[in-house]
């Protein structure tokens, strides 16, 4: 009966240390935890402070010009962490999308060059998402003859 109170503890034992080492060493960070609840706070602020709402309840979406993901190393050392985003942009008009359908490259390279100047506890909370999606349409019109980007949308962000 002993022996078998031993065997119970020691595999008991073995498996929370198993798990610890799993949730350790296999990304369980909990400061890194909860990307998706962070997107659906951000959400809930942006309709509170009125961000992504540009013209109202009732405004028509603008032209929507869609961008292929990004995957960048974020600036955070010495942890290796990456930004997995899809991004897609509100642009006033037809002409403003076809302007920015021939300028691809320097377009993912601005982007690029922004996100893998941030750490991930500045783009973690709603208020750096929100900054990010600024910078971003900032630097997108500033390689347009005429600004015409409205704003920039974030369709995936995960933080790993």
């Amino acid at each position: 009966m002993k022996l078998l109170i031993i065997v119970v503890a020691a595999a008991l034992v073995a498996g929370l240390g198993g798990a610890f080492v799993i949730v350790k060493f296999m990304g369980g960070h909990s400061s890194g935890g909860g990307e998706a609840g962070d997107e659906h706070k951000a959400e809930a602020v942006a309709k509170s402070e009125g961000h992504g709402e540009k013209g109202g309840a009732g405004a028509a979406p603008g032209v929507v010009f869609d961008l292929d993901p990004f995957i960048v190393n974020l600036a955070d050392a010495p942890d290796i962490r990456y930004l997995k985003m899809t991004i897609k942009l509100e642009v006033e008009n037809e002409g403003v999308s076809a302007n920015l359908a021939t300028r691809i490259p320097q377009l993912r390279d601005t982007i690029l060059v922004l996100l893998s100047s941030k750490d991930s506890t500045s783009i973690r909370s709603p208020q750096g998402k929100f900054q990010l999606r600024d910078e971003i349409t900032q630097r997108i019109n500033g390689l347009l003859p005429k600004p015409g980007v409205k704003t920039a949308y974030f369709t995936d962000f995960v933080v790993q």
